[in-house]
């Protein structure tokens, strides 16, 4: 079985809802952010096998054969076929897990792996919302699955309450966690560390190149004075993920195409592993998932030099770094979605462009990404840097 290797990786600039990037249609970030990837990468276009689109809410504009339109949209010829998937949050995570599995088995050599996401243009919920306000069926919840769980309200906002109660986090330490995370974005926006990422968008008055949601003037007390989301809870806007828009994208080709095309790598991957748990805490996955993950690989905590957990909310990558001994200085090193905005179905191909990086900025090998995810499922990739 031969080896997968990440070529190169683009990113749009996260966009708050109703911000710089909400005049994009998310088929035409897509585009943009393929276009990066074969300008990046100098292949040839037409070498492209399949390009794989995680988005999460497919409705309105990202509907239709959405990543296929993200195709059209770009500079590929029509004869390359796209494919969407939803994984909820670890969607692109996913689609770059396809894109390796792909190349691994021999059957395709040059693959894109992406995400977008237009919060703005596409709200979140609003593929459900649209349905149930004109009456049409029930939801996506059915009598046999609230008859197995006892309820119907698989919500992952109280998911993440339970996983704060569960693991013994107050809301303090959720607020630290988040103002931590605007910290690192302000440092490694200030210091460059995001500008090779970033694919610069035109937007009015010029180009959008810098994550809009990062608060460099937040403090302990700006981040505790914001509202419960519910009464009696900890979680509240600030100490959870920023809603946004955008993209990214990675080039996952085979050991063969490296050579075939002159290509050089910049990352290996090192081990694909996606599991799942309990639909109602939902998000405490990531800790079974990375488990696993590190026994496959044959690997320890200790091996890995940085880590990428989403910052869906504060209490994830917390009881995430408890359960699994992990050190916090190794964690999201560039600040997270809490301050960098989570465009869902983008989200997992943005940390991984951060990721590595991240690595290469700091002469590192090894690092992990894990995401929380809808219906109590996570995924976890293992690379190494190259």
């Amino acid at each position: 079985m031969t080896e997968a290797y990440i070529v190169t990786t683009a990113r749009t600039a996260g966009g708050r809802r109703n911000g710089a990037l909400a005049g994009w249609h998310p088929a035409d970030m897509g585009g943009e952010v393929i276009n990066a990837l074969i300008d990046r990468s100098g292949i040839d276009p037409a070498t492209v096998d399949d390009v794989i689109v995680g988005c999460v809410t497919q409705a309105g504009e990202q509907a239709f054969a959405f990543g296929r339109n993200c195709v059209l949209a770009s500079k590929l010829p029509q004869s390359v076929p796209a494919v969407t998937i939803d994984r909820q949050c670890g969607s692109s995570q996913q689609a770059v897990q396809f894109a390796a599995q792909a190349v691994m088995s021999g059957t395709q050599d040059v693959v894109i792996a992406m995400g977008v996401e237009s919060m703005t243009r596409v709200p979140m919920f609003s593929n459900v919302q649209f349905h149930m306000q004109e009456g049409l069926g029930e939801g996506p919840f059915s009598d046999r699955i609230a008859a197995r769980f006892g309820t119907k309200d698989f919500s992952q906002f109280k998911g993440a309450e339970m996983i704060a109660r569960k693991y013994g986090f107050d809301r303090e330490t959720l607020d630290r966690f988040a103002l931590e995370s605007h910290r690192r974005a302000t440092k490694a926006t200030e210091a460059g560390a995001f500008d090779a990422e970033i694919v610069p968008l035109a937007v009015e008055g010029g180009l959008h190149t810098r994550d809009e949601g990062i608060r460099a003037d937040a403090t302990l007390d700006s981040i505790g004075s914001v509202r419960l989301l519910e009464e009696g809870g900890m979680i509240t806007a600030a100490n959870a993920s920023q809603i946004c828009d955008g993209a990214a994208g990675v080039l996952v080709v085979s050991a063969a195409a490296l050579k075939t095309y002159g290509l050089t790598p910049v990352a290996r991957i090192v081990n694909l592993t996606v599991t799942a748990g309990d639909p109602v805490i939902m998000l405490e996955e990531p800790i079974a998932a990375t488990r696993r993950a590190l026994e496959r690989a044959g690997m320890k905590i200790g091996d890995i030099d940085l880590y990428e957990v989403n910052e869906a909310f504060a209490p994830i990558p917390l009881a995430w770094l408890k359960e699994l001994d992990a050190d916090p200085a190794r964690l999201n090193v560039n600040g997270g979605a809490i301050s960098l905005g989570h465009p869902l179905g983008a989200s997992g191909a943005k940390l991984m462009t951060t990721l590595v990086h991240a690595l290469h900025a700091r002469g590192l090998r090894y690092g992990l990404q894990t995401m929380c995810e809808g219906g109590g499922i996570a995924n976890v990739t293992i690379l190494e840097a190259v």
